[in-house]
């Protein structure tokens, strides 16, 4: 029995090697930071002041911070099912986050270019 948690996953298995925790821990940090870089960059839309309609600024505004929230999930839940799949002696799961995220980026960068060229 453990006190760390989430118990779901310490509870699994063994313990890893620390070294393949600690990596599987800084790729989490780095989600994590770029869901706060993807929150900078809203926060700098709403500052500048752009050409172009408001509506449409705000719906990227809105997407863009819905985005970085999301990203700071699927990096909590991505690190607790890689540590449990290191645990249990399991392949590790797919990686489908970053597509999802490089996919979004992009459509919101060609609906603010749109934006900002009308």
């Amino acid at each position: 029995m453990t006190d760390r948690r989430p118990r779901w996953v310490y509870e699994a298995g063994d313990e890893p090697d620390p070294r393949f925790s600690l990596a599987n821990e800084r790729t989490f940090l780095a989600w994590v930071r770029t869901s706060i870089a993807i929150m900078a960059g809203a926060v700098a839309l709403h500052s500048l002041e752009l050409p172009g309609p408001e509506g449409p600024r705000a719906v990227v505004l809105v997407l863009l911070l819905s985005l970085a929230a999301g990203c700071a999930v699927m990096s909590w839940l991505r690190w607790a099912r890689v540590e449990r799949a290191m645990r249990r002696r399991e392949p590790l799961p797919a990686f489908t986050s970053a597509p999802v995220v490089a996919l979004a980026l992009v459509l919101m960068a060609v609906v603010l270019a749109f934006v900002v060229v009308a």
